[in-house]
């Protein structure tokens, strides 16, 4: 009595419960049975009909049973004109045998084919509800429980990550991992997650999901890390976390979650014997710019630089018409006086410099001296 008053689970909760499958959002039929959210995907899943049905639980036509009651149809109007009731019986037993053949040959060849195309089907579906407001809701609660893992770079201190794509594409790259912490993405830690297209997450979803959240806290937790090191890079961090606090927000963001992990304590120093390993060095440190932070987050707030120096710009150039229009009548009487004052000098020479089309051109340079010139004595000399 038990047994039968259990409801039957859907398939897409036992797709979701699958090992390696942690990180999809249940899709809800609603979001499914509008065709406006499938817009498109016809064309890119093979079987889409019977894919489609297989994700919503929907029994599929049979066509068999059509051509079987065809086929007693037949027999029974051959034993109604005079055939014997051994020859429908036996033409009854052929038509089984023969659809129940048919059946166990299309259930063998199209089953998987079906069962592939309902996993395809779904992860594009998966793609587009992540995007969407419950499913990104249902996303925020995942994030909140940890449910994607942590960022498993050293400084970024066990900040929480999210599922992504490098591609809208089905089977070009794997699903990765992005830290908001320290702006980059890894591979998962478990290889199960290596047989997860990341096109069922896509390239939307990522940076979607923090704008819709700009409230939630990208650091990570300094209890889990242990030791000297781990204290002094918190100790650098809380010295950039409050000077962030007291700067508010940049374009709508907060300040402390502008790359928490990144910046002065969060970036990997090579040491030799306690000595930092200069740039210029052949296995010295390279392309450390790319972790760096400002102490002062002001400096990435572009817009508001543009606008200070479209306004100094403005400024200085008024200044700059004011001056001329009022010296421009004492330079000239200047340049007057200075003329009269200045006498010829005797001594001097004048010099004629020859025409530059007439310069001698040595190397392709004009007025360079040749290559056997040496100290001005020889035979390119003149």
């Amino acid at each position: 009595m038990s047994s039968s008053s259990q409801v039957a689970e859907s398939w897409i909760s036992s797709f979701c419960g699958l090992l390696g499958h942690e990180y999809f959002a249940e899709v809800s039929e609603d979001f499914i049975e509008d065709d406006f959210n499938l817009t498109g995907l016809q064309s890119q899943v093979p079987m889409y009909k019977e894919a489609l049905e297989m994700i919503l639980d929907v029994e599929p036509e049979d066509d068999d049973e059509e051509d079987e009651e065809e086929e007693d149809e037949d027999i029974s109007d051959d034993g109604i004109l005079g055939g014997s009731q051994e020859e429908a019986d036996r033409k009854a037993e052929l038509a089984y045998r023969r659809a129940s053949e048919r059946r166990h040959l299309r259930m063998a060849s199209d089953l998987s084919v079906i069962e592939s195309s309902a996993e395809l089907l779904y992860g594009l579906i998966h793609q587009r509800y992540i995007t969407s407001r419950p499913g990104i809701q249902q996303m925020f609660e995942k994030y909140e429980l940890q449910h994607f893992g942590q960022c498993p770079r050293v400084f970024c201190i066990g900040a929480k990550v999210l599922p992504v794509g490098t591609s809208d594409t089905p089977g070009q790259e794997t699903v990765k991992l992005f830290c908001s912490s320290c702006m980059d993405v890894y591979t998962p830690p478990n290889s199960r997650f290596q047989s997860v297209d990341g096109a069922f997450f896509g390239t939307t979803f990522g940076c979607l999901f923090f704008m819709t959240f700009p409230d939630i806290d990208v650091r990570g937790t300094l209890e889990k890390n242990n030791g000297v090191h781990a204290a002094q890079t918190g100790q650098a961090q809380a010295v950039v976390q409050e000077k962030s606090q007291l700067q508010g927000s940049i374009n709508g963001v907060s300040a402390s979650n502008l790359a928490p992990g990144l910046g002065p304590g969060a970036i990997y120093e090579p040491r030799i014997y306690g000595f930092r390993v200069s740039e210029r060095a052949r296995s010295g440190p390279r392309m450390q710019w790319l972790r760096d932070r400002p102490m002062d987050v002001d400096d990435l707030d572009e817009a508001f630089k543009f606008e200070e120096n479209k306004m100094l710009d403005n400024h200085g150039s008024d200044d700059e018409i004011i001056v001329t229009e009022e010296d421009e009548e004492g330079e000239e009487e200047e340049g007057v006086a200075d003329a009269e004052m200045a006498e010829p000098l005797p001594d001097r020479q004048r010099v004629r410099k020859e025409p530059v089309s007439r310069r001698r051109k040595v190397n392709g340079i004009v007025g360079a001296s040749s290559p056997m010139n040496v100290n001005g004595v020889g035979a390119g000399a003149g």
